[in-house]
């Protein structure tokens, strides 16, 4: 199976979060950015790599032990779509054929997701995660598309423009998880 990188996108401040949400800790104890960098890994991403941004070094504090490279987003302020550049960047010389972007605010979405559109890894291929119909995160991009993407990342936007202008195979894991971000604090804290 061709290789996959796996980035999570962990900069943003958390402003109705009260905290960024890298920082939050989930129901099992464990962070958020803990969380979603191991289920990457356990989905079958390899490498993982983290981008941060507000609070950068206590997050970097908080990945110490974890099997990661971090990178930070100098313009994280400027939106989702400064860290995935930034992501995209730290990566660009990476050999493996696609990358999976993820995001740190998707507590329900587990290994079992990341490795149903791990398994389609390809070059040339883009794929996103649907929770029943309506599409989501994580997103594959190949190879074949890195610069594309990239190119489009202005601000708060990530790759959507990118992807809407393109055939993106939708991968159902409504079975699996809700997919739904939290912004707020709520019953997926602990």
């Amino acid at each position: 199976m061709p290789r996959t990188v796996g980035l999570l996108l962990a900069a943003g401040a958390g402003r109705r979060m009260g905290r960024p949400k890298a920082q939050v800790v989930g129901a099992g104890g464990e962070t958020w950015v803990g969380s979603a960098s191991r289920v990457l890994r356990e989905g079958g991403c390899d490498p993982v790599v983290v981008v941060v941004g507000a609070e950068a070094e206590a997050v970097r504090t908080l990945l110490r032990d974890a099997d990661v490279r971090v990178v930070e987003a100098s313009d994280w302020a400027d939106g989702m779509g400064a860290s995935l550049r930034t992501g995209l960047t730290a990566i660009d010389g990476d050999d493996a054929a696609a990358v999976l972007v993820h995001l740190v605010d998707l507590p329900d979405v587990g290994a079992d997701v990341v490795a149903r559109l791990v398994a389609l890894g390809a070059p040339d291929l883009l794929a996103r995660a649907t929770y029943d119909e309506t599409p989501g995160h994580p997103v594959l991009i190949g190879r074949d598309h890195w610069s594309g993407v990239a190119a489009v990342l202005a601000g708060d936007r990530g790759a959507q423009a990118y992807l809407r202008a393109r055939d993106v195979v939708g991968v159902e894991c409504g079975d699996l998880a809700t997919g739904a971000d939290v912004d707020e604090p709520g019953p997926m804290l602990g």
